[in-house]
């Protein structure tokens, strides 16, 4: 009789999406999560000091800053509001799906993710399009009947809400990455480490929107 196989395991063959410098899946999804956590911070840092700003001329010119916030639509920014919401659900249920290998559910949710992303940015482009034909950009067109410091208002609105804007085209791409993959039935319980810093990334980019909402939409509102 030959003897037992007591090393079987050790000599397994790796999964294939085990890079090599990693010992195992599980380090390589700690390791992928914690680079995506590292990366949200320095995101943090960046909206933070938009933020800041935001905080520190509103206190200088409280006046125009009210004028400014009353030229917003908060309905579109409720409805927004809402749609990331729900995307940030499908998109908890994509990673769950990925995470216990059902395929067809991934492909449905981010195929739904990218629709309510793609929804926010389509109400995102008639509010800039209202803004344009109100005179409300800074810069040579800029209202002349206005106070001169909503200008500093709408430039801190555009750059934030446009900043914002990029992160959710950047997201919906890797979206798409995601559902190509999902389609390849790439995910499984061994390997959805993509799918899952993708919705870290999601669920950062809609926090954001939440701060955004109030700061921009709803501090000081009155008509």
């Amino acid at each position: 009789m030959s003897a037992p196989n007591v090393n079987s395991d050790a000599h397994q063959a790796p999964h294939p999406k085990l890079q090599h410098h990693f010992h195992n899946m599980a380090q390589q999804l700690e390791a992928s999560i914690l680079g995506m956590w590292v990366f949200l911070v320095t995101e943090v840092m960046f909206f933070g000091g938009m933020f800041m700003a935001y905080l520190l001329y509103r206190t200088m010119y409280p006046d125009a800053w009210l004028a400014g916030s009353n030229e917003l639509n908060e309905v579109l920014g409720g409805v927004n509001t809402l749609v990331l919401i729900v995307s940030s659900l499908t998109m908890a249920l994509a990673v769950r799906a990925a995470q216990v290998g059902a395929r067809m559910a991934q492909i449905a949710n981010l195929i739904l993710t990218i629709i309510f992303g793609s929804i926010f940015l389509i109400v995102k482009y008639f509010e800039y399009a209202a803004k344009f034909e109100h005179h409300l950009v800074p810069g040579a067109h800029f209202d002349p009947a206005r106070d001169p410091a909503q200008q500093l208002y709408f430039s801190l609105y555009f750059m934030m809400t446009g900043i914002h804007a990029l992160h959710m085209i950047v997201g919906i791409v890797l979206l798409f990455i995601m559902l190509r993959m999902a389609w390849k039935n790439q995910f499984n319980a061994d390997y959805f480490a993509p799918v899952e810093v993708t919705g870290l990334y999601w669920h950062f980019v809609d926090i954001v929107w939440i701060f955004l909402f109030p700061l921009l939409y709803l501090i000081g509102k009155h008509h």
